[in-house]
């Protein structure tokens, strides 16, 4: 039986499509097969031999230590779009409170409890907070996968002028988006052309702290910015001055930290992007499907450290095979299964950056001779047999 242990707690109807006659899932498990996880931080967990997978119920990996993953041999999934809706929506809601005093406004009404005449007093108050609308101001959306497409579609619904910028942006993203979204030539074109700034990109060494001192001064005077991705791509430090210059009107962020909060101008929300019974409901479905295809079939789906390759399983046997992504080795793998007479039926190859994952299906029963042979060849790390 296979172990699946939980180290968050994960909505159930995610592991209720664990068959039970095949897995055992707890959150109490010693060596397990597989985790799954929300935001436990993982750096410090001793791997066991026996893990494989890894499912992370959310798009962002950094609790978890993924190069030490990959030089393992164990797959690391992710649910991306599973709870772009929840964020898109924190997104719509973070452009308002930029704009808007609300939480002043709200936190000033508090303050009121108590006093006769309330609303007499709100409505000769309510002047210091007025703000403006975001119809016919332009949001610049840094980022446009799941979540920043579905906000860049949703501010333009709203009328604000959008225009977005994404390096990596696939062709189904690109056509996801509405017409009237363009495309912003640079990040530079967006700091410098925008009302409002919206984040949406991983937190990478090329991405850490890329709202800055120099980026923030290309910004108009009085930018709103939107953080919901990750606390590293902005600098606490600079956008702290630039609001205290007034250069950077609002800042509103998901992830709070020593710096942030209590500070004049930033809006804390206390990391609510994903934080919907909904969310978290698609992750745990996502991340379950994920682990028991792999678990059962080697198919890889939505890895963050290995390629996406998947095969149906029609043949008697099947072999999956990571190995470096240098030339000749998947000769010198199908090389192997002849080696010892075992005929290849099918296969399907793929690779990411440095490494490279292979899968091969059989008629013939897969005995301990293959898996020498295979794990014989220079570059391959480990074989796992179905």
């Amino acid at each position: 039986m296979k172990k699946i242990k939980l180290m968050n707690k994960i909505a159930a109807v995610g592991t209720d499509n664990f068959d039970r006659a095949v897995y055992e899932v707890s959150d109490t498990l010693e060596n397990p097969d597989a985790i799954m996880v929300r935001s436990a931080a993982l750096h410090d967990m001793e791997m066991n031999p026996e893990l494989k997978a890894i499912a992370r119920c959310g798009a962002g990996v950094n609790n978890i230590p993924v190069e030490k993953c990959t030089e393992k041999g164990i797959v690391v999934f992710n649910t991306p779009g599973a709870n772009a809706n929840g964020v898109k929506e924190l997104a719509i809601c973070a452009l308002v409170l930029a704009a808007r005093d609300v939480v002043g406004g709200i936190e000033w009404v508090k303050s009121l409890a108590g006093t006769s005449d309330v609303a007499k007093t709100v409505e000769k108050g309510k002047g210091a907070y007025v703000g403006t609308e975001l119809a016919g101001k332009k949001l610049g959306v840094i980022g446009l996968g799941a979540i920043g497409g579905m906000v860049a579609n949703a501010a333009n619904a709203l009328g604000m002028t959008v225009v977005g910028c994404d390096p990596y942006i696939t062709p189904a993203a690109a056509w996801s988006l509405a017409p009237s979204v363009k495309q912003a030539a640079s990040y530079e074109d967006i700091f410098k052309t925008c009302d409002y700034i919206t984040l949406h990109v991983p937190a990478t060494p090329q991405t850490k702290n890329m709202i800055n001192e120099k980026s923030i001064a290309m910004m108009k005077d009085g930018v709103r910015i939107i953080n919901l991705a990750r606390a590293d791509l902005v600098c606490a430090a600079d956008m702290k001055k630039a609001l205290a210059d007034k250069k950077v009107a609002k800042y509103v962020t998901d992830f709070p930290t020593d710096e942030t909060v209590g500070a004049e101008g930033i809006i804390n929300v206390p990391h609510l992007g994903a934080s919907t019974v909904e969310s978290e409901d698609h992750c745990a479905v996502m991340a379950a499907i994920q682990l028991d295809e792999y678990l059962k079939n080697g198919n890889i789906k939505n890895s963050v450290n290995f390629p996406n390759v998947s095969l149906p399983h029609n043949s008697l046997a099947r072999v999956c095979v990571m190995h470096k992504n240098v030339p000749n080795t998947i000769s010198q793998i199908t090389a192997a299964f002849a080696s010892v007479n075992v005929n290849i039926e099918n296969m399907a190859n793929g690779s990411k950056g440095e490494v490279a994952y292979t899968i091969i299906e059989t008629n013939e029963k897969v005995s301990d001779d293959v898996v020498k042979a295979v794990m014989a060849v220079e570059g391959v790390s480990k074989v796992l047999c179905y």
